[in-house]
């Protein structure tokens, strides 16, 4: 089954540009688009996409709040994918911290475009590692966050989970950190898992903010 993607941008040619490159590779499919994030949740419950490629900037409902209403009010929510002029907007991280994926620049190469849609829709490594420890490091004020600190010592990461964390704030894959700890894909699946439930986070995107902001890892 190809990924299915919903486009949101308030720019028509912008969306003419994702649709060219998304829908020229066979494992992806466009089903829709929206002009704007007031749109989003009536097309994603009809459509239900495997991902929302979504502009943060949109003049009725921009992507922060349309991904927090997707978030919110829809059963089994869709990946979202921020679609952005720059990279250290304070929007993007801001969208980050309220649930989106990961992000994609709009002067990205074709291929880019791709591997970051087929990267958020399997979920098992982190969309640019760098750009997000650089967007913590301006945004985010690593260890200033008292919640986030507050809830990394509740999760009582074991030795063992610490170590995925840590792995999973530089972008490696499961499979790459399977490589690293020596151990099984299938252990660090389970390890991912439990470490995503005990920070409350929806995927390891915001498991990675969350070690940052908490002052786990630091940017850098």
């Amino acid at each position: 089954m190809p990924v299915t993607v919903l486009l949101v941008d308030d720019e028509p040619l912008v969306r003419a540009g994702l649709r060219a490159v998304l829908d020229a590779q066979p494992d992806i499919e466009v089903v829709g688009e929206a002009a704007d994030g007031a749109a989003v949740i009536p097309l994603v419950r009809s459509l239900r996409p495997d991902v929302v490629a979504m502009d943060v900037r949109m003049p009725l409902l921009d992507g922060i709040e349309a991904t927090r209403a997707v978030l919110r009010t829809v059963d089994d929510p869709p990946k979202i994918l921020v679609v952005t002029t720059f990279e250290n907007d304070e929007y993007v991280y801001e969208a980050l911290r309220a649930g989106a994926d990961g992000f994609l620049l709009k002067r990205a190469r074709p291929a880019e475009i791709v591997n970051a849609v087929r990267l958020v829709a399997e979920g098992e490594s982190l969309l640019f590692p760098a750009s997000v420890r650089q967007l913590a490091a301006e945004h985010g004020e690593s260890g200033a966050n008292p919640a986030a600190r507050a809830a990394m010592e509740r999760a009582q990461l074991t030795e063992r989970e610490a170590e995925v964390l840590r792995l999973m704030t530089r972008g490696l894959s499961n499979a790459e950190i399977a490589a690293r700890m020596v151990v099984g894909t299938e252990t660090v699946k389970s390890h991912v898992s439990a470490v995503l439930a005990k920070l409350g986070a929806r995927d390891r995107t915001q498991a990675v903010i969350a070690a940052y902001e908490s002052g786990f890892v630091a940017p850098g």
